[in-house]
């Protein structure tokens, strides 16, 4: 015997595996949450020919917006945004901007940053 609300989270639970094709993980494991996403020339082109969140995404990065921030507008969990991005821009419709992942040397530039964090507590 079902509840009146029980098919409803059966649903919700089938929605993501659905959007990914059964996929967990992204084409491009090295897809970050903060990298930047912009949809590409052949994106905005191909908009009206794609499905579902696909289609909303290549609409929301017409301006840069990160993985995060897709995740968030979509209300799709973040590995969900992930596998999808990674599929845009495996297939030329969105363009991944990585962030500068370079460690700083400047060791009192990051004792600052520390005084800093630590005066705000």
């Amino acid at each position: 015997m079902t509840t009146p609300g029980g098919d409803e989270k059966d649903v919700t639970l089938l929605r993501p595996y659905l959007m990914t094709a059964g996929r967990s993980a992204p084409v491009d494991h090295t897809i970050e949450i903060e990298a930047q996403v912009v949809t590409s020339a052949l994106g905005a082109a191909q908009h009206p020919q794609l499905s579902f969140e696909r289609r909303d995404i290549v609409s929301l990065c017409r301006t840069n917006m990160s993985v995060a921030e897709i995740a968030a507008m979509l209300k799709i969990h973040i590995g969900v945004a992930r596998v999808l991005v990674a599929d845009l821009a495996q297939l030329g419709y969105v363009v991944v901007r990585r962030p500068d992942t370079e460690t700083p040397k400047d060791l009192r530039m990051i004792e600052r940053v520390i005084r800093g964090l630590e005066a705000i507590r």
